[in-house]
Formats: structure tokens, sequence, C-alpha cells
């Protein structure tokens, strides 16, 4: 099987052990694995802004990396962010179907139908499509899991995440309270109503911190980002980490 890593521009540019993580794994799985070096923003930012019509041509071109008119012939697109995989699954058809509704044609529909239903979150690509919940991993901590906002209700990952965390030999998976609540980064609402979104994160770190866990892991670095700077402001004792480095984490070559 041959995929296309869409990494994010978060990834890329903050969290990039995440993206490498993801290849050890997928490799060790037995996927080839491609990194289309054109790809950029899917638009994330500017749509959910309310900049539509300048999400179009991020939209346009993630179709034309990740595409038959690409470097094609992908059999997936696997992302390591629930919040971008929203976006292509979710939100791209609205998109297109806009274009559609206010007479600018077919074309961006069209663009986009080959793209979307190959998209994946990294952890359903692994339980729906490889059909594994025991990837070989080692990591020796108390881990609890927390189930970002787009992956829990856009994408529905459900207790795919739950699955592979528990088949990881030497963690002790631990229930997060709360778990279903917001951390309260949600992109720009972190910037526009900051009380409200320290006041969210807080709380999501202190209900972290009643686990007695010593990781607290997503699988959205966007959220970690935001929960990692309030654990460092509250001097917290548990600390971040993205799903994919925890699986990809063996006794051989333990990554975080």
């Amino acid at each position: 099987m041959r995929v296309a890593l869409f990494l994010t521009c978060v990834n890329d540019t903050l969290y990039p052990d995440t993206g490498r993580a993801v290849v050890k794994l997928l490799t060790r799985l037995g996927v080839e694995v491609d990194f289309p070096m054109a790809q950029t923003c899917c638009g994330q930012a500017h749509y959910n802004t309310g900049y539509r019509h300048q999400a179009e041509p991020l939209a346009r071109h993630f179709s034309d990396v990740f595409g038959e008119g690409g470097e094609g012939g992908y059999d997936a697109i696997v992302t390591p962010s629930g919040s971008c995989g929203a976006m292509v699954r979710e939100l791209y058809p609205r998109m297109g179907e806009r274009a559609r509704a206010e007479g600018r044609g077919e074309s961006l529909a069209t663009a986009l139908a080959p793209v979307v239903p190959k998209t994946y979150e990294l952890t359903e690509f692994l339980v729906d499509v490889l059909g594994v919940t025991d990837v070989g991993a080692y990591y020796p901590h108390t881990v609890t899991y927390h189930p970002t906002c787009h992956g829990l209700r856009s994408l529905g990952l459900g207790e795919r995440p739950a699955r592979l965390l528990r088949s990881v030999k030497g963690l002790e998976l631990r229930e997060l309270p709360g778990a279903e609540e917001c951390c309260g980064f949600g992109g720009t609402f972190a910037m526009k109503n900051s009380d409200v979104s320290a006041a969210m994160g807080t709380d999501k770190v202190r209900n972290a911190e009643s686990t007695g866990a010593d990781v607290l892991c997503a699988a959205d670095n966007s959220c970690l980002m935001h929960i990692g700077g309030t654990m460092t402001r509250l001097r917290s004792g548990v600390r971040p980490v993205h799903i994919a480095e925890i699986l990809a984490s063996t006794e051989e070559e333990p990554l975080a």
C-alpha cells in the first residue's frame, strides 16, 4: 500500500517529530509512505475565520498535490491531525457545494471529489484500513487520552485511539474526567476569547492531573500545544505527547 503523508503546517513548523513518528510507524507496518513536497496549508484557518473564498485555492492545491494530477496514485492520504482531517473530509465538500450554488461552476467540487474519501486521520487509518490495533509499540508510562473536538465530533473517531493505546505494551491507560469537554484551543477562539480559553485549558489540565498519569496524549498537536502551554504555566507534572509518538515507540527505539 502506498500512502501520502499530509503532515499539516502546525506539525511541519512546530512538531516535526510527530511526522517522523508517523513515517516510522507506518513503515514498520509495511506501508510505503511518500511526502509530497508541494503540500501547504489546507485552508482551515482561513475557512474557520470567515475567509471562505480565500480558502478555495488552498483546497484546490490540496487536490492538485494529493490527487491523480499530482504525484498521485496514492491508496490513501494520512494525517496526524483530526482538525485538518476534518477540514478535508467535512468542509471541502461544503466548499464545493457552495461554489456550485453560487454559480461558480462544478470545477471545485469535481477537483475535490477524488481526495476527500481517501483522506484519513492516523488512528482511523490504522484501525479501519490496515485493520490493526496492536502496532508493536512499547511505552512504559501511565497515559490519559484527550479526544479532541474535531476527532470526536467531526470524524467520529470514537474508541479507535483508546483501542490502539490499550494494545501498547507497558502502557497503563487511565480515564480522563470530562474527556469530551473542549480544551479551549479552537484555533482563533483561543486568541479572540483568551480568558475563556485559558479557563478551559486549566480545567483540562487539572482533570489530567487527577488521573495520576505521566502523559496526556491526543491525536492533534494544535490542542496539545494549548494544553502543553497551560501545563507549563501551571507547573504540571503531566506532559503532552502526540499519540503517533506513543504508537511509534518501541522497546528498542523509544521516541518519547
